[in-house]
């Protein structure tokens, strides 16, 4: 096997992990664009349904190989891509059989996060490396390893970092097994009885109206985001512990170890490249190039948008940020050495030693740049802060002020009715929480990078610069010197982020889009909840609208006016709770006397409070051949005059005797979890594809079977709702009574009680 020497990478075959990565992709562009004589061997995970080879494919789409792809066209390009690049398939911890014939590694894959739970830090940064250098081992070839690091494996110090091995005494395998099974005991922990009622409790509380499974399954979900949380803070914790800024770093110093210890102690030829953060390409394969949101951009956009009032880091500190070009020409240059087995070599890619940014230059060209070009508002433009660099403490204290308000104007809102002025506020305080959960996250984890001391050393990085020929070093070099930071963030940098911004921006959202024509069909069913939704009213009212006789009424008053506190806590935590304690009231009246009320004023009332818009979306869903059915907790017998609007209507029923009401249901009333275990069978007995069918809801209660359907409606939703459907982007309706009613000439529906024995009941308008 021939290696490569430093005539650069003539003839070689390079084995790229991490080729689907920012970094990556941008590698493997440069090999295929300026290396022409390499052959490529990419290591790509299976994923989904799609083969590795249409991922490959899918890869060479994206616009880092745009420029490639137009100056040899597309032909020339796919035969590239046939001789020249080949897959294996596996991850890092699960390699397949490596070719034997492999003259440099180029290792680049890792965790994207900075915060990540330790065990999958250690999994992937860590697992990672054993995985690749044990794979190497038993292929028996003997390659030159380009292991891509980060400048800040150092972890929290001060003053200059040299470019050599990292001088640690710390056990990184028994770390290793440590992180493993540290998901073991969080785990267990979840599950600990005092920890379990906690999450129940919680979920109880916000979800108790929509049911015993939603309460079960939001409490599941409570505890799964505990577990994460908890080893997101293992892994922090462990970090600092052990002198490094997070997990991140830490298992990157541990990567490195392994790559020493299992590679180049072995007699191999290991160079470890080390950038620092690295952002858009300052000209190749084009300015502003970047492939999503990098590690300072969340931080330039927050600002951008106006969340962030201010920020603990120290003005005078060095941002260390590197063009990703900058970054891959001094991984391929590396590459093309042949580095001594015996002396592993180490590179800081970086700008702070010989092109140093301040921490206050860079705020004064963000704030350059956003007042210059704001981001746009529904009420004009952003206004960007001005930042005093106060100190952390301060910073921390007026944030958790600021929280602390947050989070009470939340718990106060959603007590009240559910108006549009509510959800107005609602919508202010849920912004504001993001832009505070923003600035809590970006606080804790930029911390250390925006309040460093170090200096990391470039002077062998600035040898391997200029060992590139002087006639290619523009093109191929890494001179952070020439980077003119003003011009490099106005012209290139800034402009490449805020265009991705407004391209996520101008999406459409689903819970403000317009409404579309519906799809004629026949398989769909349009689902109507009746009060709030449809009709103007709730149970209580109902029932003094039918005001059985004066004298009954006015001793009936009296007592609702005493069980309305119970009424309330009933309905505020289990709506079937709530019918079954208010039908009581029922008992002793008389059935037919119920039906004259109804066919009279009872019914005029009812109708007075319909809401137009219900009836109109009814009939538009007629008119397109979908079944129309009204589902309600209200009794059967009440709900006769919405017959000429729905083909069915699905209701509750009374146990009666001798004529006479019982005040007790025939059945459990259908709502929340029971009316989504009707609808699914429902669906299933008459063949209706509920992907693809409509539901219509106020209420909380309503999420358990709104859920079930492909397009979800919140009309005139309560608060807890309206946050529910704004998050999950559910149409969000407002539905008024402004208009008159015209009943449509179409066939009454039937009215189907639920009775356990008696099945159907049917009623004419």
């Amino acid at each position: 096997m021939s290696a490569p020497t430093k005539q650069g990478l003539d003839g070689a075959h390079v084995f790229l992990t991490g080729a689907t990565g920012f970094v990556g992709q941008a590698v493997l562009e440069r090999l295929l664009s300026s290396h022409p004589d390499t052959r490529v061997s990419i290591l790509v995970r299976k994923k989904g349904s799609a083969t590795t080879e249409t991922r490959l494919a899918n890869l060479l789409r994206k616009p880092v190989f745009r420029t490639w792809r137009e100056s040899v066209g597309d032909e020339e390009a796919a035969r590239v891509l046939a001789e020249r690049v080949s897959v294996v398939e596996g991850s890092l911890t699960s390699i397949t059989a490596l070719p034997g014939d492999i003259d440099v590694v180029i290792h680049g894959a890792s965790t994207v996060s900075f915060d990540p739970p330790i065990d999958e830090a250690f999994d992937t940064n860590v697992g990672g490396a054993l995985g690749l250098y044990g794979a190497l081992l038993e292929s028996g070839s003997d390659p030159h390893v380009v292991h891509v690091s980060t400048c800040y494996v150092g972890g929290i110090r001060k003053g200059v970092l040299p470019e050599a091995s990292l001088t640690h005494e710390v056990d990184w395998r028994a770390e290793a097994v440590a992180a493993e099974k540290a998901r073991e005991q969080v785990e267990l922990a979840s599950r600990e009885p005092e920890n379990l009622r906690r999450f129940i409790h919680r979920s109880r509380s916000a979800n108790g109206k929509a049911g015993p499974q939603a309460v079960a399954r939001a409490a599941e979900t409570a505890r799964a985001e505990w577990v994460t949380k908890q080893l997101v803070d293992y892994g922090r914790t462990r970090a600092e512990s052990l002198g490094w800024t997070d997990v991140y770093t830490l298992t990157k110093a541990f990567g490195e170890r392994a790559a020493e210890e299992l590679w180049a102690q072995a007699g191999h030829r290991l160079s470890v490249v080390r950038p620092a953060i690295i952002e858009s390409a300052i000209s190749h394969p084009f300015p502003g190039w970047i492939d999503g949101f990098k590690v300072a951009d969340p931080l330039i956009l927050a600002y951008g948008r106006g969340q962030l009032p201010d920020f603990p880091g120290l003005p005078d500190s060095i941002l260390d940020i590197i063009p990703v070009d900058f970054v891959v020409n001094a991984i391929i240059a590396a590459a093309g050495t042949n580095p001594d087995p015996e002396d592993p070599q180490y590179y800081h890619v970086n700008s702070g030693a010989s092109n140093p940014l301040p921490f206050h230059e860079m705020y004064e060209n963000v704030n350059e740049f956003f007042t210059a070009n704001p981001l746009p508002h529904e009420d004009g433009h952003i206004s960007v802060p001005l930042w005093r660099f106060p100190g952390a403490r301060k910073v921390e204290s007026a944030l958790r002020r600021r929280e602390d308000i947050a989070d009470f104007a939340e718990r106060a809102i959603t007590r009240l009715p559910s108006t549009k002025r509510t959800q107005k506020w609602l919508d202010g305080v849920h912004v504001n929480q993001s832009a505070l959960e923003t600035l809590r996250g970006y606080t804790e984890l930029y911390r250390a990078y925006v309040q460093t001391e170090i200096i990391f050393d470039d002077s062998n990085a600035k040898r391997l610069h200029n060992s590139i020929p002087e006639d290619k070093r523009a093109a191929q070099g890494f001179d952070v010197a020439s980077i003119d930071w003003n011009d490099y963030f106005q012209r290139v940098h800034f402009p490449a982020i805020t265009a991705l911004t407004k391209a996520f921006a101008n999406r459409p959202q689903s819970n403000k889009r317009a409404e579309r024509a519906l799809p004629v069909r026949t398989d769909v069913v349009a689902v109507f909840d009746l009060e709030g939704t449809v009709l103007e009213s709730n149970l209580v009212q109902q029932y003094i609208w039918l005001g059985i006789t004066k004298t009954f009424m006015a001793r009936e008053l009296a007592g609702l006016v005493l069980s309305t506190p119970r009424y309330l806590r009933a309905e505020r935590h289990d709506r079937g709770e709530f019918i079954r304690t208010f039908m009581r009231r029922y008992e002793g009246i008389r059935v037919d006397r119920i039906e004259q009320l109804v066919r009279g004023r009872f019914g005029r009332k009812l109708m007075s409070h319909i809401l137009p818009d219900a009836l109109r979306r009814a009939q538009a869903h007629r008119e397109a051949g979908h079944r129309t059915v009204l589902v309600t907790g209200t009794i059967d017998l009440m709900t006769t005059p919405l017959a000429p609007f729905f083909d069915e209507i699905v209701a509750g029923s009374m146990h009666e005797r001798d004529g006479v009401l019982t005040g007790y249901l025939a059945a459990p009333p259908l709502v929340d979890e029971a009316r989504a275990a009707w609808l699914r069978e429902y669906s299933k007995q008459h063949g209706y594809n509920l992907t693809q069918s409509y539901g219509y809801g106020d209420s909380h209660a309503d999420v358990a079977w709104l859920q079930l359907l492909g397009n979800p409606s919140a009309v005139n939703p309560d608060t807890q709702l309206y946050s529910h459907a704004q998050a999950r982007r559910w149409a969000i309706q407002s539905w008024g009574a402004t208009s008159k009613l015209k009943t449509p000439a179409v066939p009454n529906a039937s009215v189907t009680a639920l009775r356990p024995e008696k099945g159907e009941r049917s009623s004419a308008s």
